[in-house]
């Protein structure tokens, strides 16, 4: 598989198998994610891999947590207030895509937000990974992370992984601070869950769309 053919298979994966994912495959995969760029070189991203035990534990803690409303006050939003035009609608119509796909409808209230909980079981993914950053970096170190991420994300497509990338996490920053053992210098960013797919879940034919590169590129000096 070349990068190309990564990057056009790579999506978010909401269902997984049970299988479990080799620590030396794990391993292998973030060593070579930690070629990517960062701003004189200071390679700010950090990452925390659970499974088994501990990770099952911490999952029935959270659980518990929000089917009880105990929401943690998040360190950042993950969407800006208004958000506006075009990408309010590529926010609302990736959304519709998902549910939809599940036969879920608007009304059916219980039914969506049993299909968001899952997002706090991983999707039933063996391993998950959490991405923290020391606060005293800036602003611009956070796409250093992103960078890092989506190497991670296409290597593990390679090997024949799925990933989803969840900021939802940042609902429970103090108690993954708590199960990772940070300290008040690390902010939370994004949880991912790894595993290998669940090729018989619709969830998993999910393809959300992109704008065509018109929407988005502007081309200055070319004839």
């Amino acid at each position: 598989m070349n990068v190309s053919q990564a990057i056009a298979k790579r999506c978010s994966i909401r269902a997984f198998i049970d299988t479990p994912v080799e620590r030396a495959l794990i391993e292998r995969i973030l060593s070579n994610s930690a070629s990517a760029p960062s701003g004189g070189n200071v390679q700010p991203w950090q990452v925390h891999v659970a499974t088994g035990g501990p990770l099952q534990e911490f999952i029935a803690d959270i659980e518990k947590k929000f089917r009880a409303g105990k929401i943690e006050a998040a360190e950042f939003e993950s969407y800006p207030k208004g958000l506006w035009s075009p990408h309010r609608e590529y926010r609302f119509e990736n959304g519709e895509a998902l549910y939809e796909i599940l036969g879920l409808k608007r009304e059916d209230k219980i039914g969506r937000m049993n299909q968001f909980s899952n997002n706090f079981r991983f999707f039933g993914a063996p391993v998950a990974l959490f991405f923290t950053m020391d606060k005293r970096f800036a602003q611009a170190q956070w796409s250093d992370v992103g960078m890092f991420m989506q190497n991670l994300m296409l290597l593990a497509t390679e090997a024949g992984l799925g990933t989803c990338a969840q900021r939802c996490w940042l609902m429970f920053k103090d108690s993954i601070a708590e199960f990772l053992g940070l300290d008040g210098n690390s902010i939370v960013l994004c949880g991912l869950a790894l595993g290998y797919p669940d090729e018989s879940a619709p969830i998993n034919k999910l393809k959300t769309d992109r704008a065509k590169i018109e929407d988005y590129t502007t081309f200055i000096g070319f004839e």
